[in-house]
């Protein structure tokens, strides 16, 4: 996010892009809001369909510089329990020895290492992402919705974006083959960010 990484990189070697004041303004500290943000997936099931669910519980903080990007930094924790796909079987499943084996790794994490505003409203953070005990490098493409300042006086930003991933790159390898051929479940899966975080209050 023009916004984006938990350490400072040397300079970009590509071209600079010019800053936005109205970005730049919005440089500070901020916590993700659970309650009006969602991290999800997408997976195609017996190769004909998408199964889609969410994780009710995740937490997180962005340092965001408007007016250098590669200052910004993005750590984001999710429980692994609280994975909902509509379906109560499906979900035992899921956070079952078979799958993300929640009892032995209750989060997945995600750190950023780098980020780049790539045009526009558009941004690149590229971080370590782990689950279960396997951490893997994981780029998601972010679009920037703006900010506003809601009811209550806080001062919000809004960010969506996506990033494809191999399961079996982090160990989630359980599958079915089916008669028709095929397996049950895909070895690819879409996760999906949709993200509004509140300003933290200026230090005295």
């Amino acid at each position: 996010m023009a916004l984006f990484n938990r350490k400072n990189t040397a300079p970009s070697t590509t071209a600079t892009l010019a800053v936005d004041p109205a970005l730049a303004a919005l440089t500070g500290s901020y916590t993700i809001d659970p309650a009006h943000s969602s991290i999800g997936f997408q997976v195609r099931h017996a190769m004909v369909t998408n199964v889609r669910g969410s994780f009710g519980e995740h937490e997180g903080t962005l340092q965001l510089d408007g007016s250098d990007p590669s200052r910004s930094s993005a750590s984001i924790d999710v429980r692994i329990a609280s994975v909902d796909t509509g379906i109560a079987d499906r979900d035992g499943h899921l956070v079952s020895g078979d799958f993300f084996d929640a009892e032995k790794f209750p989060l997945m994490t995600f750190r950023s290492t780098q980020a780049e505003q790539l045009g526009g409203d558009t941004y690149r953070v590229t971080g370590d992402l782990t689950i279960k005990d396997v951490t893997r490098p994981l780029s998601i493409d972010l679009e920037f919705h703006g900010s506003a300042t809601d009811v209550y006086g806080n001062e919000r930003v809004g960010f969506e974006g996506s990033a494809d991933i191999l399961r079996s790159d982090w160990g989630l390898t359980w599958n079915a083959a089916l008669e028709t051929g095929g397996v049950m479940v895909s070895d690819k899966v879409k996760l999906t960010f949709d993200i509004s975080a509140i300003k933290a209050a200026p230090q005295a």
